[in-house]
């Protein structure tokens, strides 16, 4: 499966409403800058129907080196983005599983 990128993006909105493509670009480019300034600033994210993005901390933890059995270091907390995914998008998703697993059966098979 390819994967879908902003350029994707652009070009499909622009030839579903006429628009120009240097527009729809710059709505998108937009709207994903306010979407991180948002998150940078602690705020959680709702799209309905879409998602939330929540900023959320991680706690400190104890880190290993496999090569170095022995030492272990601590890992500082840091802030990270969780999504969770809204109804629609979950609905529509679970419906993707059961093509998901054929094909990750025929690919374990050809191995």
């Amino acid at each position: 499966m390819a994967n879908l990128t902003k350029r994707d993006i652009v070009v499909k909105i622009s030839n579903d409403t006429g628009l120009v493509q240097h527009q729809v670009f710059e709505v998108v480019q937009r709207t994903l800058d306010l979407i991180t300034d948002s998150l940078a600033r602690g705020e959680d994210v709702e799209l309905r129907n879409f998602g939330i993005f929540e900023v959320r901390l991680t706690k400190e933890r104890v880190g290993r080196n496999p090569n170095q059995p022995g030492s272990s270091f601590k890992i500082p907390p840091r802030a990270t983005v969780k999504f969770k995914a809204g109804k629609i998008m979950r609905q529509k998703v679970s419906k993707l599983s059961p093509a998901l697993k054929q094909a990750q059966t025929l690919k374990g098979a050809m191995i």
